[in-house]
């Protein structure tokens, strides 16, 4: 096994995209069943590759000159279809420690099963946060039966990301395909981040249509951020751009949701958004470089 350790020179990078998908491994397994992959691709209309592996992550963002989270959702009782291994792609991101930061992922419905394997990937793999999908993997945040998951995660000192708002997989299918958007409503993080106040809520995406429920937990909770991915920042809506501007500007962070849309795309349509170059160092990398631990 071989551990992973940062090895990102932040001066050396201009940005550092907190919101990367793993999509395939060496196996040729996907991380989702070909219909949803179908419908997302179709959602977001991405001209990129929709299956990127580790080391094409890493040959990308090194080229970019950027730095990178990357991960992927184990959603297997959810949707049956067996989820990508973090532990391979945390193994993969230590052979591109300069580019590269792993998530790792773990299904809640698995209990107890879920906690003890979050702790095996932070301390014996090296992940340096999680990232969580309820509408995708069906679960609520809320229920008191995760709360062992949370304080575990907590007790570990790495963040937890939550996909919030609108979603892109099912998209267009009947009935979405049974995912329901309601599990990810940004209010169901606010128990989250109240009962546990050591662990680190990252909101991600624009949380349309609840985008005004997340920017009020975010400026009243110190532990909870929000990643600006998923959106091409031309179409955020006006509240968010105000706020990034403003009052949460040490509190949002860059985030493409990549290979669904390209960091170059979002920095070019961000830098049209009138923010304050003041506010720039700390959205685009300084803020996650903080949270992530490495700076």
């Amino acid at each position: 096994m071989t551990r992973y350790e940062p090895a990102i020179d932040l001066e050396a990078i201009t940005a550092l995209d907190v919101h990367v998908h793993v999509e395939s491994d060496e196996h040729g397994h996907l991380s989702l069943d070909e219909e949803l992959m179908a419908a997302s691709a179709a959602y977001f209309r991405s001209g990129e590759s929709r299956t990127p592996d580790v080391p094409a992550l890493a040959a990308r963002y090194r080229e970019a000159g950027m730095a990178a989270v990357v991960f992927t959702v184990d959603a297997t009782t959810a949707t049956g279809h067996p989820g990508l291994s973090s532990e391979e792609i945390a193994e993969q991101t230590a052979q591109h420690a300069d580019v590269l930061i792993p998530f790792g992922s773990v299904d809640p419905h698995q209990g107890h099963a879920a906690a003890t394997r979050a702790r095996r990937l932070v301390e014996e793999y090296g992940v340096r946060g999680f990232k969580f999908h309820p509408s995708l993997q069906a679960f609520s945040p809320d229920d008191p039966a995760f709360a062992s998951l949370w304080a575990t995660i907590e007790e570990l000192g790495v963040p937890a990301l939550f996909h919030t708002g609108q979603n892109g997989i099912g998209a267009g299918l009947p009935g979405g395909r049974g995912i329901k958007l309601r599990y990810s409503n940004p209010l169901l993080l606010d128990d989250v981040a109240a009962d546990f106040p050591g662990l680190t809520v990252i909101l991600a995406h624009p949380s349309v249509p609840w985008q005004e429920e997340a920017i009020s937990m975010a400026t009243h909770k110190a532990n909870v951020f929000i990643d600006l991915s998923g959106w091409r920042p031309r179409y955020f809506p006006p509240e968010l751009v105000r706020a990034a501007s403003g009052i949460l500007r040490d509190k949002v962070l860059f985030g493409s949701d990549y290979p669904l849309i390209t960091p170059e795309r979002w920095l070019d349509d961000f830098a049209q958004l009138g923010v304050p170059p003041g506010h720039l160092p700390a959205i685009l990398k300084g803020t996650a470089a903080r949270i992530l631990g490495l700076a």
